[in-house]
């Protein structure tokens, strides 16, 4: 493990989505404040586009399970999603709302949506925002998209077939040919469920050997469990998307690893696959 001048980037998943003073406040101003008030300087969240055309920090393609709205955000106009409220008191913010809040953090960008692409790479334009961003998907198509939209301007993270590449690279050599990428680090599952109790380990140490060598940091998520993370921290992974912001963060400090990363300036780096549009749960 490469111990000295390390550093861990930490992850708020949704802002600390099961932080015990957050349980249903997933994705609101409220839970990134939290996130950013214990030192967090990396947030996670994911976006939707309304029928009007604004980007919403928001995890599902409908209102339903978090809401107290009903409906599927790209048929809804902005105006009547600002009527919702998660655990009946917290608006679905817009991701705008958040990079004017936020000035000084890196957001995890997460494409849910078709049109979320273009919407997302226009308001980052248009804001100065390139920069201060990592942008992923579980959908080929989107993430590549994105990428013809910024021309190499935005750092993303690899879609599925790149990640797959390097699982296979000790057979194929695949990975060689993937050094020059246009991904900057790997945001994967410590695990993947294939079929029925069938599983892949995803986060593992020849995966992550490969990436460092081609110069990509491995980001894993989603990571509560504090024996857990001492494993992935074994195979010597750069960053931990966690739910639980008080879990991950007493962990770091513990191990004295909890320090200001930088939100940005250097190179870091989830990504469905396009013959199945069933996300994994991230």
């Amino acid at each position: 493990m490469r111990e000295q001048q390390r550093r861990v980037r930490a992850y708020a998943h949704r802002g600390g989505a099961l932080h015990p003073d957050l349980v249903g406040m997933e994705n609101t101003m409220e839970a990134f404040r939290h996130a950013v008030e214990l030192g967090y300087t990396h947030l996670e969240t994911d976006v939707h586009v309304t029928r009007d055309g604004v980007l919403l920090a928001f995890h599902d393609e409908a209102l339903d399970r978090v809401t107290d709205v009903s409906g599927l955000i790209a048929e809804m106009t902005y105006a009547e999603v600002q009527a919702a409220r998660i655990g009946g008191l917290h608006g679905v913010p817009t991701l705008a709302e958040l990079f004017a809040a936020f000035p000084e953090v890196t957001f995890n960008i997460d494409l849910k949506s078709d049109g979320s692409v273009r919407a997302v790479a226009e308001l980052l334009a248009a804001t100065d925002h390139e920069d201060k961003v990592i942008v992923g998907s579980f959908s080929v198509r989107r993430l590549k998209a994105f990428r013809r939209l910024t021309e190499g301007r935005v750092r993303t993270s690899a879609h599925p077939r790149e990640v797959l590449a390097y699982l296979l690279a000790p057979t194929t050599g695949i990975a060689k040919r993937l050094v020059g990428s246009r991904f900057d680090a790997f945001q994967i599952p410590h695990h993947q469920r294939l079929r029925g109790p069938l599983s892949i380990r995803v986060a593992s140490r020849g995966l992550v050997r490969r990436a460092h060598k081609a110069g990509k940091e491995v980001h894993v998520w989603t990571v509560d469990d504090p024996a857990e993370m001492e494993r992935l921290l074994k195979r010597d992974v750069d960053g931990l998307m966690t739910d639980r912001t008080d879990v991950l963060k007493a962990f770091l400090e513990e191990r004295g690893l909890w320090e200001a990363v930088p939100s940005r300036g250097e190179p870091v780096g989830e990504a469905e696959s396009e013959q199945n549009d069933e996300e994994p749960e991230k």
